[in-house]
């Protein structure tokens, strides 16, 4: 029972972990990355859509995305979709065949920018974290009854390792992104 309490909050901290780590990724630095665009949704007959399927994406330099969708008539949902993303800042230029994104260069102040909000997502994370700690050490205290105090006492002690090491790679993440961001 305990174990299974335990298996359980350690999976969820950990994929609060990556999920953060995901949301890290489509906060941009100074190049161009597809994965930038994961997030996009574009309303595509009604339905919102990831862009990745509906388009292929291409980084050919440094600041550019090459966006070719696969259905010709999505081009200018595609194209609203990028212009209306917060915090991208990109300005999608279509030729009728293609769509091509140039992202600005990043100005110091839009780095502490997104600095500040990758800081945030991290504190989402941290918070998630704290929140699967909770139900776990409630799911222990209700198991009290059945195992005794001194087998809830030390899993009780082994989630708080679990919980540090989870708060720490959600640190980790938060940091290397920062020093990226801030890199010039």
């Amino acid at each position: 029972m305990i174990a299974d309490v335990l298996a359980e909050a350690t999976e969820k901290m950990t994929k609060a972990v990556e999920v953060a780590k995901e949301d890290f990724a489509t906060v941009r630095t100074g190049r161009a990355n597809p994965q930038l665009f994961q997030k996009i949704l574009v309303e595509y007959y009604g339905t919102p859509t990831p862009l990745a399927q509906l388009a292929s994406l291409q980084n050919p330099e440094a600041r550019t995305i090459l966006i070719t969708p696969y259905d010709k008539s999505a081009l200018k949902e595609i194209e609203r979709a990028i212009v209306n993303f917060p915090n991208l800042g990109a300005s999608p230029n279509n030729d009728g065949e293609i769509i091509r994104v140039t992202m600005p260069e990043l100005t110091e102040d839009r780095r502490k920018e997104y600095v500040k909000i990758v800081k945030q997502k991290a504190e989402d994370c941290k918070i998630a974290i704290r929140n699967v700690r909770r139900k776990a050490k409630d799911d222990l205290d209700a198991l009290k009854s059945e195992v005794g105090d001194d087998e809830v006492a030390r899993a009780e002690k082994e989630l708080e390792a679990i919980t540090k090491r989870a708060t720490d790679a959600a640190e980790d993440a938060f940091k290397k992104k920062e020093a990226e961001l801030l890199e010039v």
